[in-house]
């Protein structure tokens, strides 16, 4: 039989895998196109507040992070949380550095904040936040048993006491909330429980606004040195490795644009890498200290990003539990934390009944787009979601939450 070139063409084609046909052709081929991989949105600006756990976002764009997986970053220092839910809310920011409680406020539109859908994919930092109280108190109050009794005074004269948090549904609050009320101090009923911006929590301290606040770093150690308080408790002493800041987008903004959320996640676990290795913290102080980040000295917000912990008041120590960024699974986004978020909503009568844990908690809390990264850059995930977990007075269980929620002898639970 003669065989002509058309049919061996035709033989050739139908014994050659078409995948070996295009072994040779290079990778992010499509037909006659190339698979686009690059962000949908590369010219991204991310709000950030003047504290120490703004470091990974700041260090991704001063490292050239972004840049790499191809986000041009701008950092905009923002003047409170107000503004850095508001200027997110309206896209004048696309990513932001944010309190865990705030994208569940947006999402569920509570304590005055419009409804807004919002998730996060990554949890930025662990530990390291602290409530600090004026001298007046020091060598008086080690507990918050301790302060019940000046409370009560306060509240009988008809001057309370005034304690301050960053935001109401914030990190800040809920552990100020915690601590006074494990000492029978009802947060609601007996002091005056009042909302500044971190960085202006020393000088109203200062100038006697307040009795004691809860705030991230360097605001504590910064009361120390300035002689004006001191840190009578720290978060990580409350809840050892409790989740803190997130980087958070708008639920919109992480749908249209999941190239760019997976690009700005794979530049922060670069920078949380760095960050966690402890010969680069001095580094990552004084690029963080700057005008434009924090506007501190370096020296102060070195200490205790380093674990060393000066409390104001003759102790001393050097914190196992001092602030990481990238360890022991730090980014995760459990699901567990949206739970116990949500049983403080309840407890202190920000919702009416009991919210829908599950399903309020997978909105917002997004593994999944943090696994897509991760497998994209071939890091080995080892975090559970929904696991347990242990806190200085017990264990939180997710599947208890409501139970949880219901079983503080101090609340303003409604419904």
């Amino acid at each position: 039989m003669k065989i002509n070139r058309r049919t061996l063409l035709k033989r050739a084609a139908v014994a050659t895998p078409l995948s070996a046909l295009l072994s040779g052709l290079p990778s992010g081929w499509v037909g006659t196109a190339y698979a686009d991989d690059s962000p949908e949105t590369p010219n991204m600006r991310f709000g950030i507040i003047a504290l120490t756990d703004n470091a990974p976002i700041v260090m991704a764009h001063e490292l050239g992070n972004f840049k790499k997986f191809g986000i041009n970053s701008v950092i905009s220092k923002e003047a409170s949380w107000a503004v850095i839910r508001d200027k997110l809310t309206l896209g004048e920011n696309h990513g932001t550095h944010m309190l865990l409680g705030m994208p569940f406020a947006s999402s569920m539109g509570l304590l005055g904040s419009p409804v807004k859908p919002m998730v996060i994919p990554w949890l930025l930092n662990r530990n390291g936040q602290a409530i600090t109280l004026a001298n007046k108190f020091k060598g008086k109050v080690k507990t918050a048993k301790d302060m019940k009794p000046f409370a009560d005074q306060a509240k009988a004269s008809g001057s309370p006491l005034a304690f301050a948090m960053t935001f109401p549904p914030g990190t800040h609050a809920m552990w100020m909330r915690y601590w006074l009320a494990s000492g029978g101090i009802h947060p609601d009923k007996d002091i005056n429980l009042i909302t500044i911006p971190p960085p202006q929590m020393v000088a109203n301290m200062n100038v006697g606004k307040m009795d004691g606040y809860c705030v991230g770093e360097p605001w504590n150690l910064r009361a120390i040195s300035d002689n004006i308080g001191y840190t009578v408790i720290t978060t990580q002493q409350m809840w050892p490795d409790h989740p803190e800041k997130v980087c958070a987008f708008t639920e919109e903004f992480a749908t249209k644009n999941p190239r760019t959320v997976t690009a700005v996640l794979k530049a922060l676990h670069l920078s949380s890498e760095y960050i966690d290795k402890m010969e680069n913290r001095p580094n990552v102080a004084e690029v963080i200290s700057r005008p434009t980040y924090i506007n501190c000295p370096k020296e102060i917000i070195l200490d205790r990003l380093q674990g060393k912990y000066d409390y104001g008041d003759g102790r001393k120590e050097q914190d196992p539990f001092y602030m990481i960024y990238n360890q022991r699974n730090c980014n995760f986004p459990s699901r567990t934390y949206g739970y116990w978020w949500l049983s403080q909503f309840r407890r202190w009568g920000m919702v009416k009944g009991a919210p829908d844990y599950k399903g309020i908690s997978e909105k917002v809390l997004r593994p999944d787009l943090y696994m897509t990264a991760m497998k994209e850059l071939g890091v080995k995930v080892t975090a559970t979601d929904l696991a347990p977990t242990k806190m200085a007075a017990g264990v939180f269980d997710p599947k208890d939450a409501e139970k949880y929620a219901t079983s503080f002898p101090i609340h303003n639970l409604q419904g």
